[in-house]
């Protein structure tokens, strides 16, 4: 079987297909010109979340069998082009759960005690950085209240950190949990609305739909409490970016930790120029850990397509 790869990978991580012909570019990506001129003979291609899946590629793909998609999101993929096709597209949920939670956690911390900020300031040629008893100061994560919007896999995971911590949980979700999984996660139902009045965090770990559509807008804002901190490792478009640098200018919000952005991968600019706003480029499965788990989680895919075990594949379609 030939399987091609848009993008380069741990080749440790192709280690289960020793017996294919894995074909990925030497550099960073295929450019899409070298990648439509490789797909005629590919049987598989793994597409990195970050590279897109044209009708024109899917279509020149004749002997294509399966699409298999790196990473949990595949808004990459012309999903109907695969629809017309019958080909089954994959996604690799199950090892970006751990290091998503551990990145929003990450941000919640830096963003609390001005990481981000403080270092920037301290290699400041001729820095006017204080030390002292009142100076710098952060807040503490300790007692209290995590918002969690979204409350899947990623989302658990996150309280499952905030509980250790000393946090209290609010969350919602579209199907609530079962009573069982509240306890387990110490964890609180409530409507959005309620989430924001009550919360001093708010992460965002839901999908991006319509309904997800900026719902973190400036009415949304409104409600929060003055000082409360906002962190999203979910979808960038979740929030209305241009009513977050006003409320990060104002103070209404102490902070924001920011890994996906509105209009990715350009930032709205103001957000430069803000000491209470922690950025990172979309990293959030970003471990070396977490990428060879992936390519591992695709190989699977694979095997148990060329096994005829259907069932067993992380399907999006």
């Amino acid at each position: 079987m030939n399987i091609l790869i848009t993008t380069k990978l741990p080749r440790e991580g192709f280690t289960e297909m020793a017996n294919h012909y894995v074909i990925m570019p030497e550099k960073h990506k295929f450019t899409p010109e070298e990648f439509l001129a490789l797909i005629p003979e590919a049987d598989f291609i793994i597409s990195t979340f970050d590279y897109k899946i044209t009708r024109e590629m899917i279509m020149a793909g004749s002997k294509l069998k399966a699409i298999i998609n790196f990473g949990v999101g595949f808004n990459n993929v012309d999903l109907k082009a695969a629809g017309e096709r019958n080909l089954i597209v994959t996604n690799t949920p199950l090892p970006v759960i751990e290091p998503t939670a551990e990145h929003a956690f990450t941000l919640m911390l830096a963003v609390s005690h001005r990481v981000a900020e403080l270092d920037r300031r301290m290699r400041m040629p001729n820095s006017d950085i204080e030390f002292g008893v009142m100076m710098n100061l952060g807040v503490a994560i300790y007692g209290k209240t995590l918002g969690i919007i979204g409350m899947g896999n990623i989302g658990k995971s996150v309280a499952r950190r905030a509980s250790a911590c000393g946090m209290k949980i609010l969350y919602n979700k579209r199907h609530r949990l079962t009573p069982e999984e509240e306890k387990e996660y110490n964890a609180t139902f409530v409507e959005v609305d309620e989430l924001l009045r009550k919360s001093d965090y708010v992460s965002l770990h839901c999908p991006y739909t319509p309904e997800t559509h900026h719902i973190i807008d400036e009415q949304a804002f409104g409600l929060m409490k003055n000082g409360a901190i906002l962190i999203n490792t979910a979808r960038g478009a979740c929030v209305d970016e241009a009513a977050l640098v006003r409320a990060l200018q104002s103070h209404k919000l102490f902070g924001a930790g920011l890994d996906v952005y509105e209009f990715e991968p350009k930032l709205t600019p103001e957000l430069y120029t803000l000491d209470n706003v922690v950025l990172s480029p979309h990293i959030g499965t970003g471990t070396i850990d977490a990428r060879i788990e992936m390519c591992h989680n695709c190989c699977r895919n694979i095997q148990y397509f060329l096994d005829g075990k259907y069932e067993k594949m992380d399907r999006v379609n």
